[in-house]
């Protein structure tokens, strides 16, 4: 059938299960956004306040659902205000299809009003991207789009149509979308190497990342941990991809996980590293991680073997596939006095938490009231900073994908477009995005989209009126010298919520703390709580840069 370039992308983006959209239309996607309008019964749009906030919900609706995240945007400053959100996704390994307008072939490289070379910028943080100068190549540029998006280790795709691509006309075959498939690249003598160092472990550790959850692969981290009987330490990424309440989860690994985790992780012979990629966050001084204990990576991309730590043995291939076959080829076993060793270490973190004050309310009071309240199917987002910190430590999660953070790339702002993508694509559920005073201040203007749209959103602001991890910082190795962290802002965020539509609501000590946040909870529609924090609450316990569990802080004067 002869169909224009607008009405392929449409089509296209109907043959891949794409059903909602997120973007903000403009001069170079006239012709896209006509044929969604025309495509409205079969395709969703969500339109943001900013194109920033479009792609963090498309990177929410990619993580709380393991599709493919579709953003659009216009040419110039809409496709370069995408870009920070793609190198969000980027670096956190998440699947979307970002489209862009460009203007014409014939303006291209003329600097034309509103041209930029958008496949250029968006190089170094793409899996791939895509100009599209030929209207006969657009619907199998957009199919290979959305299968590099989806196949080995995930992550965002960029393509870019001239607009008048987008109004020219050509033969379109529809087909049936291209089954991923992953193949196992390790062999029966590597799963035997492996096994063989996992039956002769005595103090075995199990350090998961995003990789787990990004692969759905869960149960086989459950099997396999139960079989081996090993403690599970998770990285910030990996968050539900391991019930928080299971017996053998320590809880996170890093600069601010645990004391038990950081001694584990020195005091064990083996470390099996499941989807994650030692980062500087994990492995403060590459050298001494794991020092005394072989190393197994489980891993999709073969680039992180020994690309941060040097490791011992690896399997490399889709984690569901390589957990299935280790769990078969090792031995059952149990570690007893490990683990009791590792619950002993558990009990000695020395950090005391400051005590109730009648001027402030405690971040881990209010995170643990929204936790009761919260049942496990809720969803729960963070922007960057200490919030996500006290979030990663405090909240139990118990199923994968109901945890939406930032971590590789930590991009204060990120946590409303997120919550809104979150929310769209799972109808019925609470979302709760737990925010600082400082990211929030970045991407507040999408409280119009959440109110357009009356999604479910409860947005906690843990107020401290300063950037409290910068300052943080600043407290501990910079003399305490504030330079910008006490910004002396007087937004009054439950006022800002009225203004755009939304209720809003105030908690000034741990007294208002449980009624509020059950109000807040109970309304099932958007709304912002401004909580009270203290401007010197920090994130404890704390690794610094380049230290080792040895050099572990637990209080600050």
């Amino acid at each position: 059938m002869q169909l224009n370039g607008s009405e392929i992308i449409a089509e296209c983006l109907i043959e891949q299960g794409v059903d909602t959209v997120f973007g903000y239309p403009g001069g170079a996607v006239l012709n896209i956004y006509d044929a969604l309008y025309k495509y409205s019964d079969r395709i969703t749009h969500i339109l943001s306040a900013h194109e920033q906030g479009a792609s963090h919900a498309a990177d929410g609706y990619a993580r709380t659902t393991g599709k493919c995240g579709v953003v659009i945007a216009t040419s110039g400053p809409g496709a370069t205000n995408l870009v920070t959100g793609i190198a969000t996704a980027y670096m956190d390994s998440i699947p979307m299809v970002a489209i862009t307008g460009n203007v014409s072939n014939d303006l291209l490289a003329r600097d034309s009003f509103q041209e930029v070379d958008i496949c250029g910028i968006t190089l170094p943080v793409t899996k791939h991207n895509f100009i599209v100068k030929n209207v006969k190549d657009l619907a199998n540029v957009i199919r290979k789009a959305f299968r590099i998006a989806m196949s080995g280790r995930k992550g965002p795709v960029l393509i870019d149509i001239p607009k008048d691509v987008t109004g020219a006309v050509c033969e379109f075959t529809p087909e049936k979308p291209e089954t991923v498939v992953n193949p196992l690249v390790s062999g029966a003598a590597d799963f035997a190497e492996a096994a063989k160092a996992i039956n002769a472990s005595k103090r075995p550790m199990i350090y998961m990342g995003g990789g787990v959850v990004s692969a759905d692969a869960e149960k086989q981290l459950l099997a396999f941990a139960e079989k081996i009987d090993c403690p599970v330490a998770s990285s910030l990424m990996g968050l539900g991809g391991f019930p928080s309440s299971h017996r053998l989860f320590i809880g996170t690994i890093g600069m601010h996980g645990g004391y038990e985790t950081g001694k584990a992780t020195d005091n064990c012979d083996l470390i099996i590293t499941v989807g994650a990629r030692f980062s500087d966050r994990v492995a403060g001084d590459r050298n001494k991680f794991g020092k005394d204990a072989t190393i197994i990576q489980l891993d999709i991309d073969k680039a992180e073997i020994n690309k941060n730590v040097k490791i011992d043995h690896s399997l490399v291939g889709d984690l569901k596939d390589t957990l299935a076959n280790l769990t078969e080829a090792v031995d059952e076993t149990k570690h007893d006095e490990w683990n009791a060793q590792v619950s002993e270490w558990a009990k000695k973190s020395g950090v005391t938490e400051t005590p109730k004050s009648e001027n402030y309310a405690h971040p881990y009071h209010i995170i643990e009231a929204v936790n009761a309240l919260a049942s496990d199917d809720d969803i729960i987002v963070t922007d960057v900073g200490q919030h996500q910190m006290w979030v990663s430590q405090k909240y139990k999660f118990e199923k994968p994908r109901k945890w939406c953070t930032s971590g590789g790339l930590g991009t204060m702002g990120y946590g409303m477009g997120a919550a809104i993508g979150s929310a769209v694509a799972n109808p019925g559920k609470r979302v709760v995005l737990f925010t600082g005073d400082g990211s929030f201040h970045m991407n507040l203007n999408e409280l119009a989209t959440v109110c357009s749209y009356d999604l479910p959103i409860m947005i906690v602001v843990l107020n401290n009126t300063v950037l409290g991890m910068v300052r943080q910082w600043q407290k501990l190795f910079y003399g305490r010298r504030f330079s910008q962290t006490d910004p002396h802002r007087k937004t009054d965020f439950a006022a800002v919520a009225e203004a755009f539509g939304v209720k809003g609501m105030r908690i000034m000590n741990d007294d208002d703390a449980e009624a509020v946040l059950a109000e807040a909870f109970s309304l099932k529609k958007p709304v912002v709580v401004d909580c009270r924090i203290s401007p010197d609450e920090n994130v404890l316990p704390m690794i610094p840069p380049g230290k080792t569990v040895d050099d572990m802080i637990t209080e600050m004067e």
